[in-house]
């Protein structure tokens, strides 16, 4: 199998459907998430809670990070809540089991953080109906989005 480290996005969500997909959700889990407040998926994390979603961290190692338990995976999320996005800080190797999962619990989209690309597990994706966006800051995002709205708003 090909090193997936160094692929590029063949194709990507568009800036409105990444609108779209920050507006509706309100739950996230992020694995990957690091306990260490000086990691990226600490720092975005933190962000996103800030801003009025729900962070569940999927960490195998970790049993709270930012006031929430954290999950060994995301099989063991609880059933009864629902993932609307998976937000991966993985390397590309383990991408398409985190999609499987995803697609497994039901999740509206998953998200690749900045750097993090796998074609195939976004194909996969596309294809069971959950919106995919790869390459991409999820907190970058979120405050382009905000921007835009606050644009609109004046």
């Amino acid at each position: 199998m090909a090193d997936q480290s160094c692929e590029l996005p063949l194709s990507n969500t568009s800036d409105r459907e990444i609108d779209g997909i920050l507006a509706a959700a309100r739950t996230i889990a992020v694995v990957g998430l690091s306990d260490k407040p000086d990691r990226d998926s600490y720092r975005v994390a933190a962000y996103l809670q800030r801003n009025g979603y729900r962070i569940i961290p999927v960490n195998p190692t970790a049993r709270e990070i930012l006031g929430e338990t954290s999950y060994p995976d995301l099989a063991s999320i609880p059933a009864n809540v629902a993932i609307e996005i998976v937000d991966i800080f993985r390397k590309p190797k383990f991408v398409p089991a985190v999609v499987d999962a995803s697609i497994a619990r039901g999740a509206r989209a998953v998200w690749m953080q900045l750097g993090i690309v796998h074609n195939a597990a976004a194909d996969k994706a596309r294809a069971a109906g959950v919106a995919v966006v790869m390459d991409r800051c999820m907190q970058a995002e979120h405050a382009r989005w905000l921007a835009a709205g606050s644009q609109k708003d004046s």
